[in-house]
């Protein structure tokens, strides 16, 4: 049993909540998610089976899009509604489109980001909310990550009572990004504290939502002795390296991590190439400037 699911994770549910499930769902312990949600956060999770947890850095190398709200005007401890209010300095008006717009582009591009106390980042062998649980602080690291769009649908929703403003906001982003993060940036760029009010993952691993199956789907397929509708190739994580086919006495050498000329790959030349063998991905190949030939990078399947 060897692929990648692209599950929807519904809001309430760990990752790790989504993988032991599945864990009990396929009587399997090899299973792996590519790149954790939040509880608060639903959407694309896509899940390794099997020999397909090898491919979860290049899952995870791919660019996730998100969508969802950031409410101005008041910040948490989680900076998300999960949290304890923490600051508040109601609006008196609601921001422009112009000025929200020029605060947006301000955080497009390559930035660098500090992860929330609440998450799952390792300080001197602990993670980040292990500290914040416990009430205790850390010098946190900062982070290079690549905001590729943080576009705004409008001005949102001004409530005057409390003194809020609600924007939605798509964000596509590389991995490591902290969304709650970007939201309470667009608030700093502004000069107010926020807060990320919900957030969809539609993108991520080369998934989009509409691909997504649900724990109930993958259990029924499980039931029917048939996993074809929710069980994907490992080649959705490999799209993006030119493929070759192996002829019988090519695999062979490939099997016993052989080096290989670009001759015997069809006169291959992109640095990494994924080689196929009927009609399947098996391993992923890195040219050698030094040995001027090809060498294994990463077997996925020796049979």
């Amino acid at each position: 049993m060897d692929g990648i699911i692209p599950l929807y994770k519904e809001r309430g549910m760990t990752s790790f909540d989504c993988v032991a499930k599945l864990r009990r769902i396929l009587h399997t312990k090899k299973v792996g998610h590519s790149g954790t949600l939040d509880p608060s956060v639903d959407g694309v999770l896509p899940i390794c089976i099997g020999s397909a947890t090898k491919v979860v850095p290049y899952l995870m190398a791919s660019g996730k899009m998100y969508r969802g709200t950031v409410t101005l005007g008041f910040a948490t401890t989680t900076e998300d509604l999960d949290g304890e209010v923490v600051e508040r300095q109601p609006l008196t008006k609601p921001f422009t489109l112009a000025e929200l717009t020029a605060a947006t582009t301000a955080l497009t591009g390559t930035i660098r980001q500090t992860p929330p106390m609440y998450s799952a980042v390792k300080v001197n062998g602990r993670k980040l909310y292990e500290y914040a649980r416990a009430g205790e602080t850390v010098e946190r690291p900062t982070r290079t990550i690549t905001v590729d769009h943080f576009t705004l649908t409008g001005v949102g929703d001004f409530d005057a009572a409390q003194g809020t403003q609600t924007v939605a906001f798509e964000v596509a982003c590389s991995k490591g990004t902290y969304v709650r993060t970007l939201a309470v940036d667009l608030g700093r760029q502004l000069g107010v504290p926020a807060v990320m009010a919900s957030l969809t993952r539609h993108k991520s691993g080369g998934f989009t939502l509409d691909q997504t199956v649900t724990l109930e789907q993958v259990a029924a397929a499980m039931a029917n002795e048939d996993l074809s509708p929710v069980l994907r190739s490992i080649d959705y994580a490999l799209t993006e390296y030119p493929h070759v086919a192996l002829s019988d006495r090519v695999w062979a050498l490939v099997q016993h991590g052989v080096f290989l000329t670009p001759d015997e790959l069809d006169g291959a030349s992109a640095p990494e190439i994924a080689l196929t063998y009927q009609g399947t991905t098996k391993c992923l190949y890195q040219w050698s400037a030094e040995k001027h030939q090809y060498k294994p990078l990463k077997m996925f399947a020796v049979n």
